[in-house]
């Protein structure tokens, strides 16, 4: 019976590095001999598959019985992750302090009082120091319970002292709770709708932004707080397409960890996420000049030999750098250049599928098809599009399904598939009629195509000129910016007046902006 790649005991033995399978052995062995160690050699017949299959594993470790199987992975996990975590423990300040934290509390069941308490103690400052409240809260809560039950005499005063850092200590944790928790919920606002459609839309995220948020005092607050607090504008600002803001908020997550320089190695996934957004604003600001720089310092970061790769902070690298890469080829309208990339992309976007989900997914595609659309090749361009028209969970990011589907009419229209043209017509009609909003751009362009077979060849150029007029009226309502960020659908329009390939006005355009 195959399972294919979904078993999680295989996928972890499957996920680790030389180093950590080697460590592993040493620590599976910590006791002596390995004879009848049935885990090991069920670690080493999985290590040995490119795919898991049952009979296959119990094949290769002949001691495993078949009636063994589930206890002896269930074995096998807690001690590859009792191995991990040994071995990341240098890297990770938090299990290096929840493990002193253990350690006071063996001291405590032994009836050692003081030496528990200065663990504590020491507990209490390297939390502090590395920024984890959350931590130095368990501690002073456990220095609490053994004030509280024995006369330990520790230090005058220690029972007011206790109190009042408790409190303050607890204030920071809440206060970054409820930031971070507004920073999520004005994320998942933006995966769910997108940009802001209408007034009603910046109405109703004003007011949930500002119920969200707390009060914060600046001057007094903590790595996490500020940086929770500068994501949640972030968001805010992006969602309602405020670009400029956007960009003054990210730029100062940013600046936050220059100003705690060893956050970027503890935090890396934070600090790329960052970079990442004060690139998206710079790339929406089209501020060319600022972008290449922010992406050259992106680029840097991933091959800095002081920071230690983990499998979250590649992902993150591999998704923002190749993002960053195609976004710099539509602003410098270098879309044949840009397909080149498209290749290791892919080798990419499978290497990391299992840890994609669906709108970083589609999110490529669709930049993938923009590539393809923009060098002239509108077969290709359907093709990825199509990908995400067929995608069943319309409600993840309605705005990117409807400009993919916009965007596959003008291709099909540039194919010259006429046929097919008019049954996408109807398909696209039925989408946005199912659609919580429109607005103005979607259908006067989709307007224009339906009535594209009633236009004489002589009367296109025209045609085109009009529709472009009534675009630009459109692009100069704030809440009509969003569909222009999706598809340069101005560009296309001056190429087909001009009788010139798309990439060369978008060119043109870049020379200007320089």
């Amino acid at each position: 019976m195959s399972n294919e790649n979904t078993d999680p005991v295989f996928q972890l033995v499957k996920s680790l590095t030389k180093t950590e399978k080697r460590h592993f052995r040493l620590f599976a062995k910590r006791q002596g001999s390995t004879d009848g160690l049935k885990f090991l050699q069920l670690f080493d017949a999985m290590d040995g598959e490119a795919f898991y299959d049952d009979e296959k594993v119990l094949e290769n470790a002949p001691a495993v019985k078949k009636t063994q199987l589930a206890n002896m992975k269930a074995n096998l996990y807690k001690q590859l992750l009792s191995s991990l975590r040994l071995y990341h423990s240098g890297q990770n300040l938090d299990i290096q302090l929840h493990e002193q934290l253990d350690y006071a509390r063996v001291l405590y069941n032994k009836g050692f009082y003081q030496q528990s308490l200065k663990m504590l103690e020491k507990v209490k400052v390297s939390a502090h120091q590395g920024e984890l409240p959350h931590i130095a809260l368990m501690a002073i809560d456990f220095e609490k319970l053994i004030e509280s039950q024995y006369i330990t005499r520790s230090l005058e005063g220690r029972a007011e002292s206790l109190a009042t850092e408790a409190i303050d200590t607890a204030r920071h944790v809440t206060q970054i709770h409820a930031l971070s928790n507004a920073a999520l919920r004005l994320y998942g606002l933006y995966i769910k709708v997108g940009h802001s459609r209408n007034e009603q839309d910046y109405i109703h995220t004003t007011a949930f932004f500002k119920e969200n948020l707390p009060q914060v005092d600046m001057q007094h607050a903590g790595f996490y707080e500020k940086l929770y607090y500068y994501q949640a504008h972030v968001w805010y600002h992006y969602i309602n397409q405020n670009f400029k803001s956007c960009y003054r908020y990210a730029q100062k997550w940013v600046d936050l960890f220059e100003q705690y320089p060893d956050m970027k190695y503890k935090q890396d996934t934070l600090y790329i996420k960052g970079l990442h957004n004060l690139l998206l604003a710079l790339y929406n600001m089209l501020y060319y000049s600022k972008f290449m720089e922010v992406r050259h310092k992106l680029e840097q970061f991933a091959v800095d030999e002081h920071r230690r790769p983990t499998p979250n902070s590649e992902v993150l690298l591999f998704l923002f750098i190749y993002t960053n890469r195609i976004n710099s080829y539509f602003l410098e309208g270098r879309f044949t250049e840009g397909v080149e990339i498209i290749p290791e992309l892919l080798e990419n976007l499978n290497r990391y599928r299992s840890q994609l989900d669906p709108h970083r997914m589609l999110t490529f595609y669709y930049k993938i098809a923009s590539l393809y659309f923009g060098s002239g090749d509108n077969y290709k361009a359907i093709e990825y599009l199509n990908k995400i028209i067929q995608y069943k969970d319309i409600s993840l990011r309605e705005d990117l399904q409807c400009f993919a589907r916009i965007l596959n009419l003008i291709a099909h229209y540039e194919a010259g598939e006429d046929e097919v043209l008019e049954y996408q017509i109807r398909s696209v009609y039925r989408f946005l009629g199912k659609m919580n909003d429109q607005q103005q751009m979607q259908v006067e362009i989709f307007r224009f195509l339906r009535s594209l077979g009633d236009v004489a060849p002589h009367e296109l150029k025209d045609a085109f000129i009009s529709l472009k007029d009534k675009l630009l009226a459109i692009s100069r309502d704030p809440y009509e910016k969003r569909p222009f960020l999706y598809l340069d659908i101005i560009s296309w329009l001056e190429s087909k007046i001009e009788n010139v390939p798309v990439q060369e006005i978008v060119r043109r355009k870049h020379k200007h902006m320089k």
